[in-house]
């Protein structure tokens, strides 16, 4: 049976976590510090926060009074829009590990393919942003290197010059968006698939299939949406700030949605809200 120690293998070799915990949307201090000390004495080992959360800085101080051994943690961070190309890369990912009080992270991603910022020459801007990320992979200060909300044009852009391929795509997926297209890319490409958002920022917890669902297997509307992400092989990143859901969210290796109520959640493509377009977005 597997549990939240359990990992997955990047094309690297390195191992990821099967669950991770998500702190978007988590305020600094107090509420981000509590939320990830609560989400690692609840047996996580995988965190996810970003340059643009604002709250690394109570990430990494959770998870320095955890007293959890570093190895045993996978850390992941991601660079902001604002920070696109070699230089400003170099720095941001300096002042990232600093926050975190780490001298290393597992997964660094760039957070958006397209940002308003560098639109006229993205292609060319995540081509150097890439080449400082190779760097801190071949220095060991990123054990592994990825993307997020990019799409198969971008990637394929990144992989014209990338000397590294992407380890990582980190989406906004759940049963309202599936985003196969992407995802097909990205099993094609061995580029693991990471489910932001798994409760489609809390919209699906209360569509009547969903909590029929959780009524049958006598769980939450959140473990079965999590338990959809687990079953389709992505790595879904819940998020709370409650201790009880924190506990709750990652306790989903006991049962198994079967194939047609896998179709059923499957069949709520749009119910929810969609993905944002990276190439459209006003940042």
């Amino acid at each position: 049976m597997a549990g939240l120690s359990d990992t997955f293998t990047l094309t690297n070799g390195v191992k990821i976590p099967v669950i991770g915990f998500g702190t978007w949307q988590t305020p600094d201090g107090d509420v981000a510090y509590n939320s990830v000390l609560s989400a690692l004495k609840a047996g996580y080992r995988h965190i996810d926060t970003a340059a643009y959360y604002g709250n690394e800085e109570s990430v990494g101080k959770a998870i320095k009074d955890s007293g959890i051994p570093r190895k045993e943690l996978f850390v992941t961070t991601k660079l902001w829009n604002d920070d696109h190309g070699y230089e400003k890369t170099k720095m941001a990912f300096g002042k990232s590990l600093d926050r975190l009080g780490l001298d290393y992270v597992d997964l660094y991603l760039i957070h958006w393919p397209n940002p308003k910022e560098f639109r006229s020459n993205w292609q060319k801007t995540n081509a150097e942003t890439w080449k400082a990320m190779e760097e801190f992979y071949r220095e060991g200060q990123a054990k592994a290197i990825g993307v997020s909300n990019f799409r198969a044009k971008h990637i394929d852009a990144l992989l014209e010059t990338a000397e590294i391929a992407p380890m990582v795509n980190q989406l906004f997926l759940n049963p309202s968006d599936m985003e196969t297209g992407i995802v097909d890319f990205n099993d094609d490409h061995d580029i693991l698939t990471e489910a932001y958002s798994p409760l489609g920022t809390g919209n699906l917890l209360k569509l009547q299939p969903v909590q029929e669902i959780a009524k049958k297997y006598n769980k939450s509307a959140a473990q079965i949406l999590i338990r959809w992400s687990f079953q389709h092989g992505f790595v879904p990143l819940p998020k709370s700030t409650h201790e009880e859901y924190i506990k709750q969210n990652g306790d989903i290796f006991d049962f198994e949605i079967d194939k047609s109520d896998m179709q059923t959640l499957d069949g709520l493509q749009g119910k929810a809200g969609l993905a944002i377009d990276p190439d459209t977005t006003d940042f």
